[in-house]
């Protein structure tokens, strides 16, 4: 038996969401419609949903940041997992997206717990680490633009309190990181993130190869 990671197949995959997650009628039906989507490859799986849903638990987490919204499935997730006295601050730069969004969050009574905010994601960090905001976060969520991802994490860092943690998405990028080959603009930012919080001393890491690959920093 090997101790590599397996890779997973259809029928595995078919396997794991059966009897290792739970997707409740909301968040079914959320991804049931962005899965017609025409960037329906930007939501991530239910059971990566789960997997920061239970971590968002684990943490005792009560405020919450996503950078990325995109159709609103895992804000929904962590937003539920956070129940009703838990808050979420959501960033995208489309209406477009986010109106499907908004349309599920209130369906499924959520939308009280989660603040959107429409602006550049870089704008509305900085903004809220000049407003004092540093440490006011348990938990983070990057899933944006790849080319900025260092500017999220850096920001991030100051606004998740000690003890917190940031999750980043997409760092396996389809496994163009680890192709010397790739070196288009988004895998160069990749690759350059991945290799600095490897090192990094602010923060405690594993990269988890769920999805396209999921990265926790725990912050010291």
């Amino acid at each position: 038996m090997s101790r590599d990671s397996i890779g997973v197949s259809g029928p595995l995959l078919e396997y794991i969401r059966r009897v290792g997650m739970r997707e409740d009628a909301d968040l079914a039906g959320l991804r049931a419609e962005t899965a017609s989507h025409r960037a329906a490859n930007m939501q991530i799986g239910p059971e990566q949903g789960q997997f920061m849903a239970l971590l968002v638990k684990m943490l005792g987490a009560k405020r919450t940041l996503e950078v990325g919204v995109f159709t609103g499935y895992s804000a929904m997730a962590v937003a539920k997992a956070l129940g009703p006295t838990g808050r979420v601050v959501a960033l995208d730069v489309s209406e477009e997206f986010t109106a499907i969004a908004r349309r599920h969050w209130a369906k499924a009574g959520v939308a009280n717990q989660i603040d959107l905010r429409i602006a550049l994601a870089a704008d509305s960090l900085r903004e809220m680490v000049a407003k004092g905001e540093a440490n006011a976060f348990d938990f983070a969520f990057i899933d944006a633009d790849k080319s900025n991802y260092d500017v999220y994490y850096e920001h991030c860092l100051k606004l998740v309190r000690t003890g917190g943690l940031i999750a980043i998405d997409n760092v396996l990028w389809s496994g163009s990181v680890a192709d010397p080959s790739k070196n288009d603009a988004d895998t160069a930012a990749l690759k350059a993130l991945n290799e600095k919080i490897a090192t990094d001393p602010r923060v405690d890491v594993s990269l988890v190869p769920i999805g396209d690959g999921l990265t926790l920093a725990l912050k010291r």
